[in-house]
C-alpha cells in the first residue's frame, strides 16, 4: 500500500500497456516552443512506427518553422475516448524533424494515417470529419505540395497508469472520505 499518495511515479504504465495505448489512440497533443520560447501545443492525429510518432501538417502552420528552428518537442497521449478507458497517459520529451518531400515516407505514412482516421479509437465518439472517410481517397487528399511529415523521436517518457493509482489508493481514499464526511 502506498505511503505517499502525492508521489505518482509509483503508478507507471507498464511497457505493454504503453504500446497498447500508442496503437489504440489516434490523437496526441504535439508541443513545441514558439519564437519567444513559450511552449504551445495542438491536438494532432498520429501514427506510431518503429518507436517514433509520425504526424503531418501544412508547411505554413506555426509548428513547422518552429520545429525547423528548434527540434525540441513533446507529445502527450491519453487513453480518454478509447476502449482502454481514461486515466492512462504517456508524455514524451524528444526531438522532431521535418520531412518536406520524401516519397518513401509518404508511401507508408499516408495510408496508415488514413486507416487510423477512418477507424477512430472509439467509433461512438467519432467526429463528423471521420464519418464517411474513405482511406484511399484521403491518402490522395493528404498528398499535396504544401504538406510535410513530422517525425518525433522520444528521448524520455513519463508513463502514468490511473488504474494502478485508483487501486493503490482506494482504501486510503475511502478512509479519508469517511473521516471528512463526519465533519
Amino acid at each position: 500500500m502506498a505511503e505517499n499518495y502525492d508521489d505518482v511515479t509509483q503508478y507507471t504504465l507498464d511497457p505493454e500497456r504503453e504500446q497498447e495505448l500508442l496503437e489504440t489512440q489516434h490523437e496526441c497533443t504535439f508541443i513545441w516552443a514558439n519564437k519567444e520560447g513559450h511552449p504551445i501545443g495542438v491536438i494532432m492525429a498520429y501514427v506510431p512506427k518503429d518507436g517514433k510518432i509520425w504526424l503531418t501538417a501544412a508547411r505554413h502552420r506555426a509548428r513547422v518553422p518552429a520545429i525547423r528552428r528548434d527540434a525540441r518537442s513533446s507529445v502527450v497521449i491519453t487513453s480518454v475516448g478509447t476502449r482502454m478507458g481514461g486515466g492512462k497517459t504517456i508524455t514524451y520529451k524528444g526531438t522532431t524533424i521535418v520531412h518536406d518531400d520524401n516519397p518513401e515516407v509518404k508511401a507508408w505514412f499516408y495510408p496508415k494515417l488514413a486507416a487510423a482516421m477512418a477507424a477512430p479509437a472509439d467509433a461512438a465518439n467519432a467526429g463528423d470529419f471521420n464519418r464517411g472517410l474513405v482511406p484511399d481517397l484521403f491518402v490522395k487528399f493528404l498528398d499535396t505540395p504544401e504538406r510535410v511529415i513530422l517525425e518525433f523521436t522520444p528521448e524520455m517518457s513519463i508513463p502514468f497508469d490511473g488504474d494502478k493509482m485508483a487501486k493503490g489508493t482506494a482504501k486510503a481514499y475511502a478512509e479519508f472520505a469517511a473521516q471528512h464526511a463526519k465533519g
